[in-house]
């Protein structure tokens, strides 16, 4: 009898190999049956701290805690056989100092069972990447508009549209991939700058509102389901509308039971059957 092969979890190696290859698919991900509905089309599953706003209601991600990315991390990891678990580190849990970032990320690696962490960050974080990459932390990189220092920033804006902004961009880049990230996301930036910058480093790009020519692409997954419509960024596309789908469903579900519909005697246990109405014998 012939045994179908398990199909091997992607590692950060694997995934650093892609470089100039097969684009890698990504996604975001948050508890296990979300996880287990993407993993046979991902490459790469991140659990970003995106969860502050896209499942907690926060208004950035600036709130997100440790324990909320372990707890959503670890369900993840249940939930995925195939592809790659990335966690981000939320804000405040690495940008104190390297040991900070080593003792958080250790104990997000060892809580989850996840293959690495993400942070954000270029030539201010190279010296972290370094000392965790060098202590066996994978280290998936973050450069471009990062939602962590949006209070810096002054506001979600792309990046890279001045001449100063591409060469900080580019810049920041190169140290990410230096310090020994496997990969490096590249969020919110303009077109040209994003393609420069997937030329001039050595391992992948994944873009999230950067470029096709980037080695991989990542979105939110309720952004292109349709079930999260607080704002739309416009490097999303939309492949379904399942918002509308469920308010539907819970629409006919309340109307079912304000009229008595639901349950029927087939949803209850140890009901009478109906009983079956008997047919004259002709005499």
């Amino acid at each position: 009898m012939s045994v179908t092969p398990v199909e091997k979890r992607r590692t950060p190696a694997d995934l650093r190999a892609r470089k100039g290859g097969v684009p890698i698919v990504s996604l975001t991900a948050y508890t296990t049956p979300q996880a287990r509905l993407l993993d046979p089309h991902t490459d790469l599953l991140l659990v970003g701290d995106s969860l502050g706003m896209v499942v907690y209601g926060l208004s950035s991600t600036l709130p997100v805690t440790l324990e909320m990315m372990i707890a959503h991390g670890a369900a993840v990891v249940r939930g995925a056989s195939r592809a790659c678990v990335i966690v981000d580190m939320p804000f405040g849990s690495y940008q104190e100092s390297p040991a900070q970032a080593f003792a958080n990320a250790a104990r997000i690696l060892a809580e989850t069972g996840c293959a690495g962490v993400k942070l954000e960050g270029g030539v201010v974080m190279a010296d972290t990447i370094r000392f965790l990459s060098g202590r066996g932390i994978p280290v998936l990189g973050h450069v471009g508009l990062q939602p962590q220092s949006v209070n810096a920033l002054g506001g979600f804006h792309a990046q890279g549209r001045t001449e100063a902004e591409a060469a900080r961009l580019i810049a920041d880049g190169k140290a990410a991939a230096e310090a020994g990230a496997f990969a490096i996301v590249v969020e919110g930036t303009a077109e040209p700058v994003a393609r420069r910058l997937t030329e001039s480093v050595p391992v992948p790009t994944i873009g999230i509102g950067a470029s096709p020519a980037c080695d991989g692409q990542i979105l939110v997954t309720e952004d292109i389901l349709g079930t999260f419509d607080v704002f739309r960024p416009r490097f999303v596309k939309r492949y379904a509308e399942l918002g509308g789908a469920i308010s539907a469903a819970v629409s006919a579900y309340a109307e079912d039971v304000r009229a008595r519909r639901f349950p029927g005697p087939e949803h209850v246990y140890g009901a009478a059957a109906p009983e079956k109405r008997k047919t004259p014998t002709a005499r």
